[in-house]
């Protein structure tokens, strides 16, 4: 891995580990941290009463850098493994969330809930 992916990966962590932090302090449950499936991967999955929120956690300049990083592939792969996921987990997709969790310089994090749905 060169020293920049390795920079890159160290940021990412350090972000999801905040977003984790400030999810909890909003009363979510972190369920899982870093799901990887064939078809994709998931950066943290939470509950919050009886709905399953699959979280993408993003570190940019800015939030709309944020939001903007987050290209229709990259939702269809995230999607994909959240299927995986409840399905390894014998849930229903009844009360499912697609969210987003900005992680910005000398900010708190902004949380989008519900930044997608299912075939956006």
């Amino acid at each position: 891995m060169t020293t920049t992916r390795q920079k890159a990966e160290l940021r990412g962590r350090r972000a999801e580990q905040v977003a984790a932090l400030y999810l909890r302090f909003k009363g979510y449950r972190i369920i899982e941290k870093r799901f990887r499936s064939r078809r994709g991967e998931i950066d943290l999955i939470a509950r919050r009463g009886s709905t399953t929120v699959f979280i993408e956690v993003k570190a940019r300049k800015t939030v709309d850098d944020a939001l903007l990083s987050i290209a229709y592939k990259q939702r269809r792969c995230i999607e994909a493994a959240a299927e995986d996921w409840l399905k390894k987990h014998g849930h229903s997709q009844k009360s499912l969330r697609f969210d987003v969790v900005a992680i910005v310089p000398r900010a708190l994090p902004t949380h989008i809930t519900g930044a997608w749905r299912i075939g956006e």
